[in-house]
C-alpha cells in the first residue's frame, strides 16, 4: 500500500492501534421465522467471540442499536461493562460505533468493546412497530404528500440525480446486475442467479424510478464485531486506519441537494484523512445499497469518479468481479442480505476481504473503504480499515 509522504503515528497509549479483532455473523441470514431479534444478537456476539478466541470476560464494552439495546444485551450475555453505546443513527449506525469504541479505548474508557446487530426484518420476532406519529416532522411535512417510507422517500434523490446528470434507466439497473454478480459467486446470498438488465427493467415497479430489483431484500439476521487494541487481539487483527462520521438532514426534504450527499462526503473527506490514504491506495469498496441509486452517490462524493460518471462506471464493469474497483462483493443490500439496518454486514464483508475469507475473494485486498448510510441520507460514516499497519 503506497500512502505517499503521509506520516502515520501507531505508538500506544492514547494513539493505540485500534483493530477489528473479531468479526462473524448470525449462522444464517434470510428468513429465520424461529430467532428472535434478542437470540440473532445473541448467537452473532458468541459465534464473533469464538472468531475472535475471547470470552465474555474479556469484554468491558458493550454497543448497539435499536431494541434490545445495550443494557439488555450486556445481560443476556453475562457481561458487566464499563462503557455502553446506543447511539442510533439508522442503519450506519455500527459504523460510528467503531470510531466510538476506537476513541473510548483510547481514552482509557473500555479495553474491548463488542458491537452487536439482530434484526427480525422479514419475520418481524420481538421486532418493534413500525409507524411515525402525526406531530412528527416527517408526520406533518413529508408524509401528507405521500412520502411514505424508504421507497417513495429515495425517489426524490434518484430522479433528480437522472435529470441533472443524465443518469439513465439502463444505467440505474446495471448496479443491481453488477452486484448480482458478486451474489452468484457467495452461497449465503439470499438471491444468486445472474440477471440482466431487462430483467431488472421488467421486474415490478415500486416507486418510480425503482423497479424491484433494484431495492434492498427484507432479510433476518445478524453480526457482531469485537474492537480493541493491537495488544490485546488474539489473531491476525484488521486495523482501523481512519474513521469519520456526518449528517445530512433528518427527513430528506430537507436535504442541501438532492444529488449529492454532504454526509458521505464530509465522513469520507475525514477517514481518509485520518488514515493518509489517497483514492489509488483503495483495493476493496463497501458503499450501503438501500436502492440501486446509493452506490453511485457513493462513489461519487467519495470522489473515486467525478460527478455524473459513476452510472457508466458500474455499466462498463469496473465495479464486477475482475473489475478495477471491487464494490459490494458479498451482493450487498440488492442480493445479499438487508434486515433493515444494513451496515453491519458491509462491514463484515471488508473484514473477510482483508482476511481472505470472502466467499467472492478479491486478490490482493489491503485497504478496504465501508460507506455507510443512515436512514434517508440521514447520517453517514466511512471506515478505512487495512490488514497491515502503513
Amino acid at each position: 500500500m503506497n500512502t505517499g509522504n503521509t506520516t502515520k503515528t501507531t505508538n500506544t497509549g492514547n494513539t493505540a492501534n485500534i483493530v477489528i479483532a473479531g468479526a462473524a455473523e448470525t449462522d444464517e441470514v434470510g428468513r429465520l421465522p424461529q430467532h428472535s431479534t434478542l437470540s440473532l444478537h445473541l448467537e452473532a456476539a458468541r459465534n464473533t467471540l469464538a472468531d475472535a478466541g475471547m470470552t465474555k470476560d474479556d469484554i468491558d464494552g458493550i454497543a448497539t442499536v435499536g431494541t434490545p439495546g445495550p443494557i439488555q444485551v450486556a445481560h443476556a450475555l453475562g457481561i458487566t461493562p464499563s462503557w455502553l453505546d446506543g447511539t442510533g443513527v439508522g442503519g450506519s449506525s455500527f459504523l460510528f460505533h467503531v470510531r466510538h469504541a476506537a476513541a473510548a479505548i483510547r481514552a482509557g474508557l473500555c479495553t474491548t468493546v463488542l458491537i452487536t446487530h439482530g434484526e427480525s426484518g422479514r419475520s418481524r420476532i420481538g421486532a418493534g412497530r413500525f409507524g411515525l406519529g402525526s406531530d412528527s416532522l416527517m408526520g406533518q411535512f413529508e408524509l401528507p404528500y405521500g412520502v411514505v417510507g424508504p421507497p417513495s422517500s429515495f425517489t426524490l434523490t434518484a430522479l433528480r440525480y437522472m435529470k441533472e446528470t443524465g443518469l439513465t434507466h439502463e444505467q440505474l439497473a446495471e448496479v443491481a446486475v453488477a452486484q448480482r454478480r458478486w451474489a452468484h459467486l457467495n452461497p449465503r446470498a439470499m438471491y444468486r442467479d445472474l440477471i440482466t438488465v431487462d430483467d431488472v427493467l421488467a421486474s415490478r415497479l415500486v416507486a418510480y424510478p425503482f423497479h424491484l430489483l433494484e431495492c434492498c431484500l427484507v432479510t433476518d439476521g445478524g453480526g457482531a464485531l469485537i474492537v480493541t487494541s493491537q495488544e490485546r487481539s488474539r489473531r491476525d487483527p484488521v486495523h482501523l486506519l481512519g474513521a469519520g462520521e456526518a449528517m445530512d438532514a433528518p427527513m430528506i426534504s430537507q436535504m442541501e441537494d438532492f444529488t449529492t450527499s454532504k454526509g458521505f462526503r464530509l465522513s469520507g473527506e475525514a477517514a481518509f484523512a485520518e488514515a493518509g490514504i489517497s483514492h489509488d491506495d483503495v483495493d476493496h469498496l463497501m458503499v450501503y445499497d438501500a436502492f440501486a441509486h446509493v452506490p453511485i452517490y457513493g462513489l461519487e462524493d467519495l470522489g473515486f469518479v467525478k460527478r455524473g460518471e459513476a452510472g457508466a462506471f458500474i455499466a462498463e464493469g469496473h465495479t464486477s468481479p475482475g473489475g478495477r474497483l471491487p464494490l459490494n462483493t458479498n451482493g450487498g443490500g440488492l442480493s445479499y442480505t438487508h434486515t433493515g439496518m444494513y451496515g453491519m454486514f458491509a462491514i463484515q464483508e471488508a473484514v473477510r476481504q482483508l482476511r481472505g475469507e470472502a466467499a467472492a475473494q478479491v486478490p490482493g485486498v489491503e485497504v478496504s473503504v465501508v460507506l455507510g448510510n443512515g436512514g434517508m441520507f440521514a447520517s453517514a460514516a466511512t471506515l478505512v480499515l487495512a490488514n497491515r499497519l502503513p
